[in-house]
């Protein structure tokens, strides 16, 4: 699957779609140190940024969601919360492994899938219900 940014992933707020940009690009950049041959620290420290950059874009959604009384929230907010657990394994099995070939191909199409698929169904859910609420 490709994992570049797209207009079928923008769902119309500037700061969201900013962010979910922001989460492309890391991935990317995983992807290309991985090619390059880049070592583990450099494939860890993306990673790092990809968890903590995560944190903070899923607190930006969830913090509108609030607002707006979005009654989807708890789902997902559940599946926000999933996929920190998921990248925080993956980060310690590639510190414990190493940037092996397989296992960082395991990790982009683990995060690239979920962001695509969370993306192009929850978030544009939640946006589309936001717009009708007049929150952008």
């Amino acid at each position: 699957m490709d994992y570049q940014w797209d207009e079928s992933l923008e769902t119309g707020h500037e700061t969201i779609d900013e962010q979910h940009k922001q989460l492309f690009t890391a991935l990317i950049s995983i992807i290309e140190a991985s090619g390059e041959g880049h070592g583990k620290e450099e494939i860890v420290r993306t990673l790092d940024f990809l968890s903590e950059y995560t944190v903070r874009h899923f607190k930006t959604e969830e913090d509108l969601q609030k607002e707006f009384n979005y009654p989807g929230y708890s789902a997902h907010k559940k599946s926000h919360d999933d996929f920190k657990v998921t990248i925080n394994e993956m980060i310690s099995i590639l510190k414990e492994k190493g940037p092996v070939k397989k296992l960082i191909d395991t990790v982009v199409k683990t995060i690239g899938d979920w962001l695509i698929t969370h993306i192009k169904g929850s978030d544009l859910e939640m946006a589309s219900y936001l717009k009708s609420k007049g929150a952008f």
